[in-house]
């Protein structure tokens, strides 16, 4: 079931956004704003003329320079970055969520790119944005606290315990963006 408004001004209420405010709240959806970090997608250094590659398997981490988004930032075209929002999220065992940019941001050229969805379970952290400027001539100015997304809240029944992104994410306690987490990869 899909949350509207009171029901979302309650989870405000009871702790569950960190952050948010009522006058966030829409009808069936709650605005995101941009945090205060950022990581930019750093170059290949002394190999102008090659590219890296990145093991989808092993969950390679593209290479990231860290900003900090205390003065206004001009995102260029084609260019791909982790935003973190402003807010914090601590969601339950029945409730799961789904971002999504906002229209008046996608009428600019600004895009995100569809890994917005948020388990039942996941809690102590701010939610990792990966955004890309698809203009193809204009910069996007991004500032702190700009009203970047939505974030839209399901109820469902109860996730057991041991299935729950509680136990078994690898993105929970994340204060700040956070990049891919690689994984562990055995050498024969």
């Amino acid at each position: 079931m899909l949350l509207s408004y009171t029901e979302i001004c309650a989870l405000i209420e009871q702790g569950v956004i960190e952050g948010a405010t009522y006058e966030d709240v829409n009808s069936s959806s709650l605005d995101i704003h941009l945090g205060k970090k950022l990581l930019v997608e750093d170059m290949i250094t002394g190999q102008p003329e090659t590219h890296g590659y990145l093991e989808i398997s092993l969950k390679s981490r593209t290479p990231l320079r860290t900003f900090q988004a205390n003065t206004p930032i001009l995102l260029r075209p084609n260019v791909f970055i982790l935003a973190q929002s402003k807010e914090i999220f601590h969601l339950p065992n029945t409730i799961s969520a789904e971002y999504k940019l906002k229209s008046s941001m996608a009428r600019i050229g600004l895009e995100h790119l569809n890994a917005g969805w948020c388990d039942a379970g996941w809690n102590g952290s701010v939610l990792t944005l990966e955004l890309k400027n698809m203009t193809r001539n204009h910069s996007i100015l991004l500032q702190e606290g700009d009203a970047i997304g939505q974030i839209v809240f399901f109820k469902h029944t109860p996730v057991p315990e041991g299935k729950s992104y509680a136990v078994r994410g690898r993105y929970n306690n994340d204060k700040t963006v956070m990049g891919a987490k690689e994984q562990k990869c055995i050498q024969l």
